[in-house]
């Protein structure tokens, strides 16, 4: 019985290995250094110069009001979901991202390991002859 033993590389294609660990391995270290540069903050949750924090959790606090005396209720899991849902969008819509000055030099290394190694993921994906 002869078995034909072939190699399946990334993507299901022959060959792209080495494309694909190397790509791999210049993306992470591209994302890693460019990540490392930004710096996330927050601020205030405001509408119209007041802080509506507090006003954000009115509707959870219903919901949560309404499982408690009755766990089945749909109006109580529809604020809760509600509740949960203007929170996060709240803490997304108030972050401040920044990227910290660096060095031209740097920041050219950072995107061209980041898109060169995306492009080499992307090669490794390609049938190879």
């Amino acid at each position: 019985m002869h078995i034909k033993e072939k190699f399946i590389g990334p993507g299901g294609t022959q060959g792209g290995f080495l494309e694909f660990f190397l790509g791999l391995a210049m993306t992470v270290i591209g994302a890693y250094l460019l990540t490392n540069r930004v710096v996330v903050t927050t601020g205030f949750w405001n509408l119209w110069g007041y802080n509506t924090f507090g006003l954000s959790l009115l509707p959870l606090t219903f919901g949560v009001a309404f499982l408690f005396f009755n766990g089945k209720s749909i109006i109580g899991w529809i604020l809760v979901f509600i509740g949960v849902l203007i929170i996060f969008v709240g803490v997304l819509m108030n972050l401040n991202i920044y990227f910290q000055p660096t060095s031209l030099f740097n920041t050219l290394i950072m995107l061209l390991l980041l898109a060169g190694g995306l492009g080499l993921i992307a090669r490794s994906l390609v049938e190879h002859e």
